[in-house]
């Protein structure tokens, strides 16, 4: 009996069911329909029992509410003659809150706001209190407020973290005599126009034997922020940065990342660099981790070294101190890019959006582009980031890893199985998966009209990335050997094991005494808050794409099929906006069946699927769903 016994965490939906995520992460998932969840809501920890044996879907029924997860609800408040109602923007927390008058803090009808729960009455709604009106439903501000405020992200750092950040000392003369120092070097930050904080610096010299010498400098933000002070705490706690188009929620306070940290431009700044010897190959033959001095000779753009390698005579004659290390950092990116092709590296093509807010307020959306500017970083912060975790892993001490394990096998047989059915003939080996596998499946499909469909069953296939403690490889990339290091201001993985390095260098401490059991507690914590940042950030991208869209209603696209549910297809356009065609207005006599196995919806004439080309018209913006509503034109 106990064995059918099972404590987890609901994960409602708003159709008034829930899925059982057990605690224990090797059971699968179980159904519990709404009469069996006995007052327990989305978020709650309980307890359950198995309803169903095998041969049928796995289901169970609530025993025991043994934690309310969701104690504070962000929504839209409407006023009933009995008191009001806050509904959820969350729609798997399924249940209205009410709100008696008394406790309503004078909220009108179409108001945003936040409800604290104060009780779970029997058969009846959670009862709450509204504790802050973010404004009027609909209005910009109001809603982003709401989707930021609906992850629980914090919006000011507390008071020991700001007093802390006073006692930090600028990095002066006397700090650099126990690191390398590097100021003689040519060394020039890469990064966008509108970026404020600057984390990773390049030095590139081709010597005289024909190979490269790359020095990948990345701000030391470890000389200030100790582990266990405030900052520390607080920064383990939000465990990355989140961006939005118009502002961030940084991981550190400003006065480091945007000063003290900060490697700008002809200021003095202390730095953990990866040196790497480069052969004409792409392959490390020699390198050097260890704590530096820096001091930075340019500020530049991804847009000006992109003008410069296209050979653009103003930009050149502007940088000319510069340009002989820009084309010689395209001449080592091109080698370190075959090479990851040649053994194996999977670089999906799927469709982003960049999204950028002008003075006035106006929206621009549109498609992300690969330029080599993007490529040259990518190349060298991918290099010395393997070179660092390899030269970790095969010391044996305590580290995060970056993890990317292969795809499941009951993933990989949907996989082969949905190529078979799309005429792909692509062969599976006995032995296993290989990150080549898939590399050879995008290159032959790479001038099919089916290139786009591959490409999005690929990625669903795919685990998703995580930090780990244990080192499993990084199936995505073709490594063994992955981790995080160039990037302390933002992410919280990168400034622990830059701490590891250079206790390891000093000899100081006990890695496994110090960090032997905080490395797994550490990457469970930044897998966690990686996963709310992406989520929190691609919530407020799709309500930035909604507002732009919304200046288009009545105007024709040109579209991909990117989903296909029950109730309709999703179209994706070329700037990566998505909107729904609902099924009734698709235009079928019909029943229309779902395939979800080849991702596929059709009434046995007519058939829409992932990655077919359509064009759709701009119907309207739905608001309550969030969602843009596109029709199907012939």
């Amino acid at each position: 009996m106990k064995r059918d016994i099972i404590e987890g965490r609901l994960q409602g939906n708003e159709r008034g069911y829930a899925f059982l995520i057990p605690t224990d992460q090797g059971e699968e998932d179980y159904f519990i329909p709404h009469s069996d969840l006995r007052g327990a809501l989305h978020g709650d920890l309980v307890l359950a029992q198995k309803t169903r044996g095998e041969g049928a879907r796995t289901t169970a029924r609530v025993l025991k509410i043994l934690e309310r997860g969701i104690k504070e609800v962000v929504g839209t408040y409407f006023s009933h003659r009995t008191g009001g109602f806050v509904v959820p923007d969350e729609r798997k927390y399924f249940n209205d809150v009410f709100v008696p008058f008394s406790v309503g803090l004078r909220a009108k009808s179409g108001d945003k706001v936040v409800a604290k729960i104060t009780s779970y009455p029997k058969n009846k709604n959670p009862e709450g209190i509204i504790t802050k009106i973010l404004g009027r439903q609909f209005e910009k501000n109001a809603e982003l407020k709401s989707i930021i405020y609906s992850y629980d992200l914090p919006e000011k750092f507390p008071k020991q973290v700001k007093e802390k950040v006073k006692e930090y000392q600028s990095f002066c003369e006397e700090d650099v005599k126990d690191r390398k120092d590097f100021r003689s070097l040519l060394t020039m930050t890469i990064d966008g126009e509108d970026a404020r904080d600057f984390d990773d610096a390049i030095s590139i010299e081709k010597l005289e034997n024909g190979t490269y010498k790359l020095g990948v400098h990345i701000a030391d933000v470890s000389f200030y922020v100790k582990q266990g002070d405030a900052v520390d705490i607080e920064a383990f706690s939000r465990g990355t940065s989140v961006y939005f188009p118009e502002s961030v929620i940084p991981m550190l306070p400003e006065r480091l990342c945007n000063d003290l940290c900060s490697l700008k431009e002809d200021e003095d700044r202390p730095t953990l660099s990866c040196v790497m010897t480069v052969d004409k190959t792409g392959s490390v033959l020699d390198y050097e981790i260890c704590p530096s001095v820096i001091k930075s000779r340019a500020r530049m753009t991804y847009t000006n070294v992109q003008k410069i390698l296209d050979k653009d005579q103003k930009t050149i004659e502007k940088y000319e101190h510069l340009t002989s290390q820009i084309f010689l950092m395209e001449e080592l990116a091109d080698i370190l890019t075959g090479k990851r092709e040649k053994d194996g590296s999977v670089d999906l093509d799927v469709k982003e959006s960049v999204i950028t807010v002008d003075k006035k307020g106006e929206i621009f959306v549109s498609a992300t582009k690969k330029d080599k500017a993007h490529g040259l970083i990518e190349e060298f912060m991918i290099l010395a980031n393997c070179t660092v975790a390899e030269y970790m892993y095969f010391l044996e001490k305590p580290f995060i890893y970056r993890i990317h394990g292969e795809p499941t096998e009951e993933r990989l047989e949907n996989f082969y199985d949905f190529l078979k059915g799309i005429g792909v003939n692509a062969k599976r080996k006995k032995e296993g998966v290989y990150p080549k596998d898939f590399q050879l499946i995008l290159k032959n499909a790479r001038d099919k009209a089916t290139f786009t469909l591959i490409n999005r069953v690929m990625l669903k296939t795919m685990q998703k990335a995580k930090y780990s403690a244990v080192d499993v490889g990084h199936f995505g990339l073709s490594l063994k050997h992955y981790c995080h290091f160039t990037s302390p201001i933002r992410r919280y993985p990168d400034l622990v094991i830059h701490r590891i390095i250079k206790d390891f260098l000093s000899l100081k401490d006990s890695l496994e005494q110090k960090y032997g059991e905080f490395v797994f507690e550490a990457s469970k914590q930044a897998s966690e808050r990686e996963k709310v940042a992406i989520e929190v950030e691609r919530a407020v991208d799709d309500f930035y794409k909604l507002l732009y869209i919304s200046g288009y209603v009545g105007e024709e696209f040109d579209g991909v099929i990117s989903g296909v549910t029950n109730f309709g297809i999703f179209v994706e356009l070329d700037n990566a906006i998505e909107g729904l065609v609902k099924i009734e207005n698709l235009g079928s006599r019909k029943r229309l069946i779902l395939d979800a196995k080849n991702y596929l919806l059709s009434d046995g004439k007519t058939t829409y699927k992932l990655g077919q080309k359509v064009r759709i018209k701009v119907a309207g913006i739905n608001m309550g769903d969030k969602r843009a509503e596109f029709l199907l034109l012939e």
